[in-house]
């Protein structure tokens, strides 16, 4: 029994004109961005997790903040230091007189709250486009597929033959759109959520280690919690140590 029809998408595509041929550029190069931010970011995200906490270590480990923001470190967590300890020197320079009118804990607080904003800012790059990518492709696909299926029926409809085995192959193929554009989706909706979920955790990181510093800045020790867990211990310890030396 011979096949009424071979089923060819790629033949499908170029046969179903300008259109077919640019929804599926358009799915291809959604697919390369989304993949490509989905590597990126993950690295990204790897690699800024490993530098937060050897920064942080070397940071509370410091003989004193001098030393602490001298490591030369790009990461987010020494932005946040050196604009927190600018900020806290600016005040005791220039706030004498109108101290008044602010207090140091909350001028320090602002900068922090700046600093953290910026940086959650810049991990957030990129991600509204694997959210626009898991949003509009099926939609594309949908469009490719509605397309399709009409030229697939008027090409048949002047062939003047409308049997099954006629049908079932353009409409069939006609419906791979759809399917190209889930597969475009369906990875770019999963990296977005794992993403946001990471950067969550990274900026709570981010608040936490502000919070401490701005502790330190202000009273000049860190508060001295005594935590159940050993990680939490040592990490306790080392902001002791930074915390009984002087600027």
């Amino acid at each position: 029994m011979q096949n009424g029809y071979e089923f060819n998408s790629l033949a499908f595509i170029t046969a179903g004109g300008p259109v077919s041929i640019g929804v599926a550029l358009i799915l291809l190069a959604m697919s390369v961005a989304s993949w490509y931010l989905i590597v990126s970011k993950s690295l990204q995200a790897f690699r800024v997790r490993k530098a937060f906490k050897a920064y942080a270590q070397h940071f509370w480990n410091a003989p004193n903040l001098a030393v602490a923001i001298k490591q030369n470190n790009k990461t987010a967590l020494a932005s946040l230091a050196k604009n927190a300890i600018a900020a806290a020197e600016h005040y005791k320079t220039h706030a004498s007189k109108n101290s008044e009118k602010v207090a140091q804990d909350e001028f320090v607080a602002r900068a922090l709250n700046r600093s953290i904003a910026e940086e959650n800012t810049k991990m957030e790059n990129g991600l509204s486009v694997l959210a626009s990518v898991g949003s509009i492709s099926p939609f594309v696909g949908l469009f490719g597929t509605v397309w399709g299926i009409y030229h697939a029926l008027a090409s048949i409809s002047q062939s003047g033959q409308a049997t099954l085995d006629k049908v079932a192959g353009p409409v069939g193929e006609a419906l791979i759109m759809t399917a190209l554009g889930l597969a475009v989706a369906i990875p770019a909706v999963l990296a977005y959520n794992a993403l946001v979920r990471s950067n969550r955790l990274l900026a709570a990181e981010l608040e936490d280690f502000g919070y401490a510093l701005h502790t330190l800045l202000t009273t000049g020790a860190v508060i001295n919690v005594n935590h159940e867990d050993a990680k939490s211990s040592v990490e306790t310890k080392e902001r002791a140590h930074i915390a009984g030396v002087p600027a």
